[in-house]
C-alpha cells in the first residue's frame, strides 16, 4: 500500500500531528503521533483500521504524560462497539469514532455527506476524549456549503460548537476553524 504522510498544527493551543495514511484496495489505515503542550503536555498515539469505503473497525490510542500513561481500543462489533474488548451499549448508533485531538476522522462522515451544497449529513458517534482516554456518545452534523467546503455541528457533548472546514479532493481536513491547519512536511 503506497503511504503518505500529513501534518496537522493546532491552532487552538501549542499541538502537532504527523499522520501516516496508507489506503489500498481492501483497507485503509493510519498511524499517528500527536504532541500537545496542553495541560502539562502529553503524546497520544493513534491507529486506525479502515474499510475500503472508510468506514472505522477499530483504532488504538496511547497516550502519555508527565504522571500517567494509559490506552483504549475502541472496536466495530457487529452493530455495535467494545471499548478495550467489553461491549458498549451506550455507543448502540454510532456510525463511527471521532477523536479529539485530530482532524482525520472528520474525514470519515465527510466523505458520505452529499456533494450538493445546502446538503447535510448528521450522525452519532463514539466521541473519544484523547487526553482522558474516555468514550461517550455524541452527536454532529456536517453540512456542504461548496466544493472542499462544510460546516461542522456538534449536536451533542458540546453542543453549540460549530466550525468551518476545508477539505482536499479525498475530504481529509486543510482546515478546521478554531482547531486545526494542514501545514506542509
Amino acid at each position: 500500500m503506497p503511504t503518505s504522510v500529513l501534518f496537522w498544527r493546532r491552532t487552538d493551543i501549542e499541538g502537532l500531528e504527523r499522520l501516516e495514511l496508507s489506503i489500498g484496495p481492501d483497507a485503509v489505515e493510519a498511524v499517528s503521533t500527536v504532541l500537545c503542550l496542553e495541560d502539562g503536555g502529553f503524546r497520544l498515539d493513534h491507529r486506525w483500521r479502515l474499510t475500503p469505503d472508510w468506514r472505522a473497525l477499530s483504532v488504538e490510542v496511547e497516550r502519555w504524560n508527565a504522571t500517567s500513561h494509559g490506552r483504549l481500543t475502541l472496536e466495530r462489533t457487529g452493530s455495535g462497539w467494545a471499548v478495550d474488548g467489553v461491549a458498549r451499549p451506550d455507543l448502540d448508533g454510532a456510525e463511527e469514532p471521532d477523536l479529539s485531538v485530530t482532524p482525520f476522522c472528520n474525514t470519515f462522515p465527510i466523505r458520505r455527506t452529499p456533494e450538493a451544497p445546502g446538503r447535510g449529513q448528521p450522525l452519532d458517534t463514539a466521541f473519544i476524549d484523547g487526553p482522558a482516554l474516555t468514550v461517550a456518545h455524541s452527536r454532529q452534523r456536517y453540512d456542504r456549503q461548496g466544493p472542499g467546503r462544510l460546516r461542522y455541528v456538534d449536536l451533542g457533548l458540546s453542543a453549540g460548537f460549530e466550525a468551518d472546514l476545508v477539505v482536499d479532493g479525498q475530504g481529509l481536513v486543510l482546515r478546521y476553524e478554531h482547531l486545526f491547519e494542514r501545514v506542509s512536511g
